[in-house]
């Protein structure tokens, strides 16, 4: 599958597929999480399926690579159900690996929902 030429995730599109580490498709890119003043990439929300309840964070180090036309997750297709959901209250919840302070990943969490949900 051509993905196109590497890009920086400031170009990266609402509706651009998500592949997964094994090569799967298993979403598209519904928002990414970023703070453009710093400079700093904190993930996408994706949609793994058609209509609500797909939605899933996926933090920026589980991020493998930036394409014109797709995100490349460093995640197994087997894992991706098991991402956090954004959600306006999120609930204590393991980074899947990734040293992550609790505080941090809940933050960007609610910073999720809250671009989902159109509060900001």
């Amino acid at each position: 599958m051509d993905y196109g030429e590497p890009a920086s995730y400031l170009t990266v599109k609402e509706g651009c597929d998500v592949v997964s580490s094994d090569g799967e498709k298993v979403g598209t890119v519904q928002h990414v999480l970023a703070d453009e003043e710093a400079d700093v990439f904190d993930g996408v929300v994706i949609d793994t399926q058609l209509g609500p309840g797909g939605l899933h964070f996926v933090d920026a180090p589980q991020v493998k690579e930036c394409f014109e036309r797709a995100v490349v997750l460093s995640v197994p297709t087997d894992r991706v159900s098991g991402l956090p959901k954004p959600t306006p209250n999120p609930a204590v919840m393991e980074n899947h690996g990734v040293e992550d302070s609790e505080g941090a990943l809940q933050a960007k969490l609610h910073r999720a929902w809250d671009l989902i949900s159109g509060k900001t």
